[in-house]
């Protein structure tokens, strides 16, 4: 039962309310931790589209990338977020967080009827969508393994991808200015295009950031 509430979203729950704790909660926290002890850049902002009706969709390499990506592109974003997250008995603070900043939770290896409605009503507000291709962190400097779901969502809700990179992550600060991490917004890539060209071009870019190896033609071609 928790884990269908977690699932469905309307868009009711993406209103004033929740915009409101949301961007305090970048403004105040997010800002000032990433620029006090990450020395956060952000190269690209001008890639950022004026719609809302865009998924974000970025490399996942800690639990920052949600919040950093939130403060570079300057956008209210609801983020997809793996099930096992909100099932975490461990990770109770942190299920709580993601839940009232907007997230909801999704069955990567069956994603569900609810799943879609979600994002339907997120796009039926000022909100845009994140979603984090990978499905999981990977601390590997590489590009693999990448689910098609956000190539799909896009093509059915006509909705362009922005990558953005999450670059220079090599742990969790622990006194001010200790780390640097860049973020950097890429160009969008076109709901027009077929699954696989949207797939392909999010990882050129993301590795095109980050320096990363590219798997993902290897991958395609061993298939």
């Amino acid at each position: 039962m928790e884990e269908k509430n977690y699932n469905k979203r309307t868009e009711k729950d993406y209103g004033f309310l929740r915009i409101l704790f949301y961007k305090t909660f970048v403004t105040f926290v997010v800002h000032v931790v990433s620029k006090y002890m990450y020395n956060i850049k952000i190269e690209g902002r001008e890639n950022v589209p004026k719609t809302n009706r865009v998924i974000f969709a970025g490399n996942h390499v800690s639990y920052l990338d949600p919040p950093m990506i939130s403060l570079a592109t300057g956008k209210t974003i609801a983020y997809m977020a793996k099930q096992e997250l909100f099932q975490d008995k461990k990770k109770r603070f942190l299920r709580f967080l993601v839940h009232i900043l907007g997230a909801f939770a999704v069955n990567r290896e069956k994603p569900e009827i609810a799943t879609f409605k979600t994002v339907k009503a997120i796009f039926n507000t000022t909100w845009s969508l994140g979603i984090f291709p990978q499905g999981r962190i990977i601390k590997e400097p590489v590009v693999s393994e990448v689910h098609k779901g956000f190539a799909l969502f896009a093509k059915k809700f006509k909705a362009d991808v922005v990558p953005v990179g999450v670059c220079g992550f090599d742990g969790y600060a622990k006194k001010l200015f200790e780390k640097h991490m860049t973020i950097k917004i890429g160009k969008p890539i076109s709901y027009e295009l077929d699954e696989d060209e949207i797939v392909k071009e999010w990882a050129r870019q993301i590795c095109e950031f980050t320096g990363f190896e590219n798997k993902l033609e290897e991958e395609i071609s061993a298939v």
